[in-house]
């Protein structure tokens, strides 16, 4: 039977995973509320 608490113990994350959450929270990443105000800025500039 698995003991959980020992798999916990013995976890390491991996280093590509640590490197990959390190570039997202690095980048600059476009979100709904970034597109919705580049959408209202050219609506107010066609008027």
């Amino acid at each position: 039977m698995i003991n959980f608490e020992e798999e916990i113990e013995r976890f390491r994350p991996s280093l590509e995973v640590e490197a990959v959450s390190e570039a997202i929270v690095k980048s600059d990443l476009t979100d709904m509320s970034d597109i919705m105000l580049e959408l209202m800025k050219e609506i107010k500039k066609e008027k």
